[in-house]
């Protein structure tokens, strides 16, 4: 379930709340479903997508504070360091150096699938910024009830 996907990691990574900034990259189903359980949360936006047509739904119609085209440089070296954690769903094979470049110190980065290709990791970039990237799931029982009454409370529908 898209909602459990997005929820968990929030929660579980600390990711979720007043004054953290996350970014979700990939705004298809997983991503749709997490800026509004984000904002629910009162954690602030933006999305990163290699899709600029999707800024407006993004902002408009979801209410992201942010939006970054992937292939724009000079958005995401304007972006660099702003953002806590990432919850990146994007499936098709992409590189993630440039989003670890997004995240603060003891940054997280949140792979929510596997592509076939391996990913490169910069070492000095995770190192020195004690940044970690790590993979979630989906929750237990307890944990997607906690989610349906959220989403139940917050007026979130997938």
């Amino acid at each position: 379930c898209a909602g459990i996907s997005m929820y968990s990691p929030m929660k579980y990574f600390g990711l979720a709340g007043p004054g953290k900034h996350v970014g979700i990259v990939g705004l298809g189903g997983l991503g749709h479903v997490g800026v509004r359980f984000a904002k629910a949360f009162g954690t602030k936006v933006t999305v990163v997508s290699s899709t600029a047509g999707k800024c407006k739904d993004a902002l408009e119609n979801l209410g992201a504070d942010g939006f970054l085209v992937s292939t724009d440089e000079d958005q995401m070296q304007a972006a660099m360091g702003t953002m806590d954690g990432i919850i990146d769903t994007v499936s098709a094979s992409h590189s993630i150096v440039p989003l670890i470049g997004l995240l603060k110190p003891n940054g997280k980065l949140v792979l929510l699938s596997a592509t076939e290709k391996p990913f490169d990791l910069p070492a000095f970039s995770l190192i020195m910024g004690r940044k970690s990237v790590v993979g979630s799931g989906i929750g237990g029982m307890k944990e997607t009830q906690e989610m349906i009454n959220f989403a139940a409370e917050h007026g979130i529908k997938a």
